[in-house]
């Protein structure tokens, strides 16, 4: 069953050689995901799932050692999903080829930068499907292990400022309100009622991740801590616990 969560924006330029002379604009969204992961770590996991949005080519299971590159941002910098043993649940070689999608390299980041070494660690692509279907990923998820831990990766709307991504949105700045709210209580009801369509229109890529963590969540009784909540660049940048 999950045992903790943690929830982490995925900007590439929370990787301080991506940002370059901008990095000290982001060191409180890295101090709270360190927190997060904190919080991980202390719940001592059997197993640590890492969730985060990704493209065609990045969709499905990444095993532990797998490699990102953030080469795309102009950065030589390579990361690797935990340990590097290649043993890591769902490994085969073809997944072993493939590059880690933005989102799970920027996890692989944070993950690096605490020496995560609570336990074995297995990356999932997501794609954005419907409510229901996420939540049912969610609850799979959770059987994985008698103690799981999620890291989940996901931005909130990109529509907050007139030089945002998406352009300014008026409803964007709801939307973010009330999936602040959801994720920073583990309401996970909450969670499962944001509108899929409006989450498309505002570019939310961390819509379908949160319900994937919204099925896993369901009936454990965990807590939700908020340790950040921004929107830096005009998009909606939140971090939390849960434990």
């Amino acid at each position: 069953m999950l045992v903790a969560a943690a929830v982490c924006p995925c900007p590439p330029l929370l990787v301080p050689e991506v940002a370059a002379g901008a990095a000290a604009e982001l060191d409180a969204v890295r101090e709270a995901c360190a927190d997060a992961l904190g919080v991980l770590a202390a719940s001592r996991p059997d197993l640590l799932v890492v969730i985060g949005p990704a493209g065609q080519d990045g969709r499905g299971t990444h095993p532990q050692g797998a490699r990102g590159s953030f080469a795309g941002f102009g950065v030589d910098l390579e990361v690797r999903l935990g340990a590097e043993t290649g043993t890591g649940p769902g490994a085969d070689g073809a997944a072993q080829e493939r590059t880690l999608p933005v989102s799970l390299s920027v996890a692989a980041w944070l993950l690096g930068r605490t020496d995560w070494a609570g336990a074995p660690v297995e990356g999932l692509g997501g794609e954005p499907l419907a409510a229901a279907r996420c939540a049912e990923a969610g609850r799979e998820i959770a059987k994985r292990a008698d103690r799981v831990a999620l890291l989940v990766m996901g931005d909130g709307s990109a529509c907050r400022t007139l030089k945002a991504p998406g352009y300014l949105d008026e409803r964007a700045e709801g939307f973010d309100a009330a999936a602040v709210r959801a994720l920073g209580t583990a309401d996970t009801a909450a969670l499962l009622a944001l509108d899929e369509d409006l989450a498309y229109a505002l570019k939310a890529a961390g819509r379908a991740p949160w319900q994937v963590l919204a099925g896993a969540g369901e009936g454990t009784g965990l807590g939700g801590q908020l340790l950040y909540e921004g929107a830096p660049y005009g998009v909606g940048y939140f971090v939390a616990a849960w434990s």
